[in-house]
């Protein structure tokens, strides 16, 4: 008999997908403004008369304040309630978006940046915690695939959105845009989230926390120093890369003393998580560092616009959305060890190609190896997610997805900066324009500088002239250095198979319906 409510609720019903709703809203303001703003810095830089690496701390301020806010996600869900915390997130984020148009300086951007950063840290793994509670585990799947959409979309839309609204507005619509959506999705919430039951009877862990947050944001602090100093000698690197490493660690070997620790990692005893979360890792560093380098090439290399870039990698979010929904159906029926390994080889097939990328490379063959990937990618991550939170009780849901995200923004942070420090130091050997010196810098100016600069720029050829064979063998070189930085990309995402060849191959038992039975599943009663 209590099987039955479960194999009549196999598809969504409506009260869950307006619980979707909400989460969705959330994640699209949070992952498309990491992606708007990248477009952006360049206007900062003229807007605000700064250098491109002080105008870069307008997204790395915004990854610290995620990476800081993340491990508090878990206890304050309990202790608060996930409806309450998620607005409150919500409210933060949009304030936060307000603030930031209305800056006046690039330090009031950034500091602006790091609020928003505050707020959008708890929307993912809140929204996650909500999602799994409200499906129960036999629709994990298809409610993460629905997740999902806003997170394989983000940096595509976002380079198209944000390009398309500095062109016809100005930079400040790119936060003001989330105002009327952060609105709505607070309203939407408010009514459409289930009220949760607190449990104000664990302790918080400021010891932890003490330990935990200032630790992984000094780490990230020094790894995304990395593309800035193109070195890890650097004090500014190596230092808080070294006290960041030494506090995280410590809360590693302490973590399991308390009885309610603010990261839960008694939770990698669960071997489905400990596969899921390891194969998530190196799948994040490989994919989304190299990732982010593809609207770079068609920017510097084939001196595309920042909205043609954008539109250049659209075939690789249409390739997920095809195969996304069906991947979600399939991970509520079949073991994700069976259909990860085939879509992490259409992920492969299509990244090799790009290890292949000239001057001249034909858009025809890089369009349709993005939409090979981005097939493979609708059938990856958002399966490896549900299993790795699939057989953990009610009750460990909020901590396992904690720890899912936070290994996703230190494996996207660890990512992004040694793919952009392997191409820094590729075009840093670029041979130097004998007598030519940029009178910013004083540094010499090199072959494969002046291409990407003309290619963005093409007014720079007045300052620096240069016949058109010095600009074409400048580009050669560029697009080889790109290739080099993805051989890197791709071999990492041949390691990945590594830790997927040990995912489930058999049908997972789950312990969500038996906890969420004894405790009559609180958060899906209004």
């Amino acid at each position: 008999m209590a099987d039955q409510p479960v194999a009549a609720s196999n598809k969504l019903d409506a009260t869950v997908l307006k619980i979707a709703g909400v989460i969705v809203l959330g994640a699209i303001m949070s992952i498309l403004d990491v992606t708007v703003v990248s477009v952006a810095l360049p206007t900062f830089q003229n807007e605000f008369d700064a250098s491109y690496a002080r105008v870069a701390w307008t997204m790395t301020g915004y990854t610290l304040a995620l990476a800081t806010v993340i491990p508090l996600s878990g206890w304050a869900a309990d202790r608060f309630g996930t409806k309450r915390l998620y607005m409150l997130a919500l409210f933060l984020f949009t304030v936060g978006s307000g603030l930031c148009a209305t800056a006046d300086s690039i330090g009031q951007l950034i500091g602006y940046r790091v609020l928003q950063g505050l707020g959008g840290g708890m929307l993912m793994p809140l929204g996650m915690t909500i999602m799994t509670r409200a499906a129960g585990p036999h629709r994990i799947g298809r409610l993460m695939a629905v997740l999902g959409i806003p997170m394989l979309l983000g940096p595509i839309g976002g380079p198209i959105l944000g390009g398309w609204l500095i062109d016809v507005a100005s930079w400040h619509w790119i936060f003001l845009i989330n105002l009327p959506i952060g609105l709505i999705a607070l309203v939407y919430a408010w009514f459409a989230l289930p009220s949760d039951r607190p449990e104000p009877s664990e302790s918080f862990d400021f010891l932890g926390m003490l330990m935990l947050s200032p630790g992984l944001a000094l780490f990230l602090f020094g790894v995304s120093s990395l593309p800035e100093t193109a070195t890890i000698t650097a004090t500014k690197v190596w230092l808080p890369m070294l006290v960041g490493a030494v506090l995280v660690i410590g809360f590693v070997f302490y973590s399991f003393r308390p009885r309610h620790p603010l990261l839960d990692l008694r939770l990698f005893k669960n071997r489905n998580l400990s596969i899921a979360s390891l194969s998530l890792f190196v799948f994040i560093i490989a994919f989304m560092g190299a990732g982010l380098l593809f609207p770079s090439y068609f920017l510097q290399v084939r001196g595309e616009s920042t909205l043609h870039a954008g539109l250049l990698m659209a075939p690789q979010g249409i390739g997920a959305m095809l195969t996304m929904p069906i991947a979600g159906m399939l991970a509520d029926k079949i073991p994700v060890g069976r259909t990860v390994p085939f879509a992490m080889t259409l992920i492969a097939a299509g990244f090799f190609t790009f290890t292949q990328v000239g001057v001249d490379t034909s858009y025809w063959l890089l369009c349709g190896s993005l939409f090979v990937m981005g097939l493979g990618m609708g059938g990856t991550m958002m399966p490896i997610m549900t299993s790795a939170l699939k057989t953990l009780t009610h009750h460990e849901v909020a901590r396992g997805s904690t720890l899912v995200n936070i290994l996703q923004q230190i494996g996207g942070s660890i990512g992004a900066a040694v793919m952009s420090v392997i191409l820094t130091s590729n075009l840093n050997e670029s041979a130097p324009i004998p007598g030519a010196v940029d009178p910013e810098t004083g540094k010499p100016v090199t072959e494969a500088g002046l291409a990407i600069a003309s290619q963005l720029k093409p007014e720079i050829l007045q300052q620096f002239p240069a016949p058109p064979e010095l600009i074409r063998k400048g580009l050669e070189f560029t697009a080889d250095s790109f290739a080099s930085t993805y051989w890197v990309g791709f071999i990492l995402v041949l390691a990945t198979f590594i830790p997927i060849a040990f995912l489930p191959r058999k049908r997972e038992v789950s312990h969500i319906d038996d906890d969420v039975a004894g405790e009559k599943a609180p958060v899906i009663i209004h």
